[in-house]
């Protein structure tokens, strides 16, 4: 043997020997390769995954743009239309409470399946709708579909992508509804409403479709004592000649010492072991909702007007100004932390609601809330909870994220009525208040297996 080669036998030894350091076991040629490299089947797995986050943002956003048209082609009145608008949250809620069910039941990719069929009849309903029934009925539908999808795609991301690369690919279904309420604004600004709605079945066609091609969760079909199978979908995921022993060990032990206890119903999730992943990801969704992101999404026409702004210009510039938030976020995700991404996008949010009530500086406020709070919320709810409750926990901290959803659509307008400036500084107070909490209660996630946290959250 060579003295370099002797050097590096000694050093790798060293290395695997070394307490306290990071287990480095060397890849002999064509023995494999690193398992967190990015593979092409895990990106068209992220891929088709967060098409049903575009739908999300598409579904949204599609009631500002196509109001005009609707009301004047059915002669809706203002009522009939306002309750068109709003029941997508009731479909979102309904979606909510059976979220964790479902994907437990029929898996993740078994879930978005039923995402795609409910938002394909319901934006064709739409679209063939002659009155005000129809058009509700769609829209309900509509909302189921994306009220599970707010759970079950982040979950299905989360589950499938190496630790090191998991919060960049997850905060893509940031992207990916900041990409659908962008692209509905822009559209809809030229489009009949009909082709809008039309327009909308791509995205849902398009995942149905293309979940065929890539696989399962590893962890689900673990969960459920698939484990060649689980091996398999791992093996895809990683890449053929990747070394996945480590990772498959790690979920095997996992879900073994799981199976020691039985699979708890809801009310189990309040033990004292899981508050803090419950208050965090509860604690999360709830300054969210309330800190007026969903408000400036569902009014923004009224909003701009009343600031004197161009809605036309406005919503394009919110549009962009959303998107490349959102695109940022994507690349420092894994770089910084979930925590001072969410830090900085609660500051800022809360100066910008501020300045809001001062001065109605709109896009400075979306801009920042797009960065961390619109969509970290999500990632960090796909990765606390372990997998025995997350199906329970998850439904609850959706449910919860679709209950602030309704109750700042239904009562904005009346706020804002009240008062144009302080409804905005109440905004400010939240995620003012939002800035405590993330300091006090939420971990760093970034760079550590989901089994790692789940342990930590219920240790």
């Amino acid at each position: 043997m060579s003295e370099r080669a002797f050097q590096e036998e000694e050093s790798n030894k060293n290395d695997m020997e070394t307490p306290g350091r990071e287990t480095r076991i060397p890849l002999l040629e064509g023995q494999g390769v690193a398992p967190d490299r990015i593979t092409v089947v895990l990106v068209l797995s992220a891929f088709f995954a967060v098409c049903g986050s575009y739908v999300f943002g598409n579904a949204v956003s599609y009631s500002s743009p196509a109001e005009s048209g609707i009301m004047d082609e059915l002669g809706l009145s203002l009522a009939e239309y306002s309750v068109f608008g709003s029941i997508l949250t009731v479909g979102g809620l309904l979606g909510a409470l059976c979220s964790g069910k479902i994907a437990d039941l029929i898996g993740r990719k078994g879930a978005m399946w039923v995402t795609d069929v409910s938002g394909i009849i319901g934006w064709c309903a739409i679209f063939l709708s002659e009155s005000a029934w129809s058009l509700d009925l769609g829209r309900l539908l509509l909302g189921f579909g994306v009220g599970l999808a707010s759970y079950v795609v982040p979950v299905y991301v989360a589950e499938v992508t190496p630790k090191n690369l998991r919060g960049g690919f997850v905060s893509l279904c940031m992207l990916a509804i900041a990409c659908g309420m962008s692209m509905t604004y822009i559209i809809g600004s030229v489009l009949n409403w009909r082709i809008l709605a039309c327009l909308g079945t791509i995205p849902c066609l398009l995942q149905l479709v293309g979940l065929f091609l890539v696989p399962e969760s590893p962890r689900w079909l673990a969960k459920i004592g698939r484990e060649k199978d689980m091996t398999a979908a791992l093996q895809r995921l990683r890449g053929k000649n990747a070394d996945i022993s480590k990772e498959t060990t790690e979920i095997e032990a996992y879900i073994e010492n799981l199976r020691k206890v039985s699979e708890y119903r809801l009310f189990h999730i309040f033990q004292r072991k899981y508050a803090q992943a419950l208050t965090v990801g509860l604690g999360l969704m709830v300054f969210q909702q309330l800190g007026g992101l969903n408000a400036y999404g569902f009014y923004m026409s009224s909003i701009l007007e009343r600031a004197g702004a161009s809605s036309t210009a406005g919503s394009i510039t919110t549009a962009i100004v959303k998107l490349a938030a959102n695109i940022v976020a994507v690349f420092l995700m894994d770089k910084f932390g979930r925590r001072p991404l969410l830090l900085v996008s609660a500051s800022g949010a809360c100066l910008a609601g501020f300045l809001i009530g001062l001065a109605f500086l709109l896009q400075v406020f979306t801009g920042f809330f797009s960065m961390g709070l619109g969509g970290i919320p999500w990632i960090i709810m796909a990765e606390i909870f372990p997998i025995n409750v997350k199906g329970s926990a998850g439904s609850l901290v959706n449910l919860v994220s679709w209950v602030g959803s309704s109750l700042v659509a239904y009562t904005f307008n009346y706020f804002f009525e009240w008062s144009s400036a302080g409804v905005f500084f109440t905004f400010s107070g939240i995620c003012c208040s939002a800035i405590l909490f993330i300091a006090k209660m939420v971990p760093e996630t970034k760079g550590r297996t989901l089994e790692e946290i789940e342990a930590s959250m219920t240790s």
